[in-house]
């Protein structure tokens, strides 16, 4: 029933953030509107902290790394991206797929989901200890010539073995542009 509830609000809010672009009307071009968003492919690495606790042994809050990178598809607002969280006693692998949105020059904000990959299920890591659905929020922006700095928050639906708690994962990190 959790799980029901939460994919019905998921695609609520994907619907919400998707159609806007649709409804929103189209202006020619300018330079400064050309500019706006960030585009490019990058990898990069940084702190993770799992922020919550399953409740049971070997549930407990993580700190940890992260190494993170982007392919943006070409011509297209989404983005293919990988996560690695590490540092727990289980590694936590996590492929997502991202819709894209510029709010500034050299700037966007994501949302997506995928799905995290559990090394060692039974074991901590950044976001749960068994292998889940994943919902991210994020945001990333050129900083320097090939300089990215991200952060995102990732949360881990039903991310805990033997229990139905939720995880939730903070990452921030600099990432190379290429």
């Amino acid at each position: 029933m959790k799980l029901t509830k939460l994919l019905a609000s998921t695609i609520a809010v994907a619907s919400v953030v998707l159609s806007a672009g649709i409804a929103s009307a189209q202006n020619v071009p300018t330079q400064e509107t050309a500019a706006r968003g960030m585009n490019g492919s990058y990898v990069g690495a940084g702190v993770s902290a799992g922020v919550t606790n399953g409740g049971r042994q070997n549930d407990a809050a993580t700190l940890g790394g992260n190494v993170q990178g982007r392919y943006a598809v070409p011509n297209a607002p989404v983005s293919v991206r990988g996560s690695v969280l590490f540092g727990g006693d289980s590694t936590a692998i996590i492929p997502t797929l991202t819709y894209d949105a510029p709010i500034a020059k050299n700037t966007n904000v994501y949302i997506g989901g995928g799905y995290a990959f559990q090394t060692n299920e039974g074991y901590a890591s950044q976001l749960g200890n068994k292998n889940a659905p994943v919902l991210t929020l994020g945001a990333e922006t050129q900083v320097a010539k090939n300089t990215v700095i991200y952060g995102d928050a990732k949360w881990g639906i039903d991310a805990y073995r033997g229990s139905d708690s939720d995880a939730l994962s903070l990452q921030a990190g600099v990432g190379y542009r290429f």
